[in-house]
């Protein structure tokens, strides 16, 4: 009998004290802030980023973002996806260190040694380099850079109305075939360009003149011309008579780019 009191006196105390020590670990998981794991980004075409939060009964909840990245025709722009909405309506696009203070992302990628331009369309992301940096050594920036902003809760704009808005709406005082011009470019040219990581704008209809402007990867693209001639100039010329050419519309960087690029394949040209 005194042997089985003092058994049941020792294992009544073992159990009190792994009670305590359980719920002293309890307490310290319920206040145990959100942490980020991340392990090494590889080289290849998807990356996982994976966020961990400890709830607050000790166990671990997953998110895991997987940033895809895409070529575009344009060899110096990149297409990535994040997997999250990016911009729930318009665009935005960055030329500049000073246009890309109005957005926290912007402005973080263009630290980024090489990075000259910055697109934000609906679902993705189109960063352009110079021809001086090799995407192998900037990928694991840019990754860490979007990680970073979509796990901060931070917005993609600090104001709205800095979203470019749609220039393809039709307004009450345009003509017919602008109307026509417009749905054309939204439903049929619109989807293809953003799928190689880029956008049109829509800058006027004069003189059977459509005026288009090329953003994200396919401003500076050496392949533009061919996009506007043999694709989109040929579809609204088919469905609109009125239309007798498509312009394109170039800032001045762009425009020195384009005509050195000119140059270049006449050199070619004239040595075959």
């Amino acid at each position: 009998m005194m042997a089985t009191r003092y058994t049941n006196t020792i294992l009544q105390t073992t159990r009190l004290a792994f009670k305590s020590s359980l719920e002293t670990q309890r307490r310290k998981l319920m206040t145990r802030p959100l942490t980020l794991s991340t392990s090494p980004l590889p080289q290849t075409r998807n990356t996982a980023i994976k966020l961990r939060k400890w709830s607050p009964l000790g166990c671990t909840q997953r998110r895991t973002m997987f940033i895809q990245t895409e070529q575009t025709p344009n060899e110096d722009s990149l297409k990535f996806i994040p997997g999250v909405p990016v911009l729930e309506k318009g665009t935005a696009e960055f030329l500049d260190i000073r246009s890309s203070m109005l957005s926290p992302l912007a402005k973080t990628l263009f630290q980024i040694d090489g990075v000259i331009g910055i697109f934000f369309g609906p679902d993705f992301i189109s960063i352009s380099k110079d021809d001086q940096n090799e995407w192998s050594l900037m990928k694991p920036d840019i990754y860490a850079a979007i990680m970073d902003h979509f796990a901060s809760g931070q917005p993609i704009m600090y104001e709205e109305a800095d979203l470019l808005a749609s220039d393809t709406t039709i307004l009450p005082d345009d003509s017919e075939e602008v109307q026509m011009i417009k749905e054309l470019l939204e439903t049929r040219v619109r989807p293809s360009i953003q799928e190689d990581g880029g956008d049109i704008e829509f800058c006027g209809f004069d003189d059977g003149v459509v005026k288009l402007k090329l953003k994200g990867s396919c401003r500076g693209c050496s392949s533009s011309t061919i996009t506007l001639k043999n694709g989109i100039e040929n579809m609204l010329m088919h469905y609109i008579p009125e239309v007798q050419s498509v312009e394109q519309i170039t800032d001045e960087s762009e425009s020195a780019s384009l005509q050195e690029l000119d140059k270049l394949e006449k050199q070619l040209d004239d040595k075959d």
